[in-house]
This record gives C-alpha cells, structure tokens and sequence, in this order.
C-alpha cells in the first residue's frame, strides 16, 4: 500500500506564493521520478513539473521561471514552490510519483490539493 500526501495548496491573490509538498509512504520500492500534475474545470489534466531521482527536472513552459520543483530523497517527498501566481494557474493539483518494485513499474497519484489564484 503506497499512499501520498499533498499540502500547501489554498487561495492566494495574483502575485503571491505558495508552496506544495508531497509526501510518499509505504511499500514504494525505488522512486524513479516524482512530479506535479495539475486539471483546471473543463479541461485536460497536464504536467506542471517533474524531478528524477537524479535530480534532472522538467516544467511546463507555462510555468518555467515561475514554479520549481524540488525532493527530498530521504524523506521521499517532493515540492513545488510556486512564485508569481497567476489566475490561469488555478486548478487542483495531484501529486505523481514513479516507482519500481520487483521488476514492476508503478504509477501512484495523490487525492490533489487545490490553488484557487484570485485577480
């Protein structure tokens, strides 16, 4: 049983902060990846930013200068500072980890928190 545990999200005026974390737990085995996914109403869930476990990272091109993504490895958690908040970014945002256990590939995902970014 593997669960995750997203905090941080909230309501915050345009230009403002806020700071996403994620905390993975129980039978994960090896982490290969870990991101954040965000769905706004109406439309499609997309990739905000994700780290490997080498630390390589990779953020949308709407969020690039703005968000970064950052893990702790010890403590299998994952965060997303997000800076220059904008309405468009209001959405609920679900955590994403990748894992390997056995030779098997896995994909969990967290219950999502929600940013509400007001003008």
């Amino acid at each position: 049983q593997v669960q995750l545990v997203e905090s941080g999200g909230g309501l915050v005026q345009a230009g403002g902060s806020l700071r996403l974390s994620c905390v993975a737990s129980g039978s994960i085995g090896s982490i290969l990846a870990m991101g954040w996914y965000r769905q706004a109403p109406g439309k499609q869930r997309e990739l905000v930013a994700r780290i490997t476990s080498g630390g390589s990272t990779n953020h949308a091109d709407s969020v690039k200068g703005r968000f970064t993504i950052s893990r702790d490895n010890a403590k299998n958690t994952v965060y997303l500072q997000m800076n220059s908040l904008k309405p468009e970014d209001t959405a609920v945002y679900y955590c994403n980890v990748e894992t390997i256990l056995s030779g098997v590939l896995y994909d969990y995902w967290g219950q999502g928190t929600q940013v509400t970014v007001s003008s």
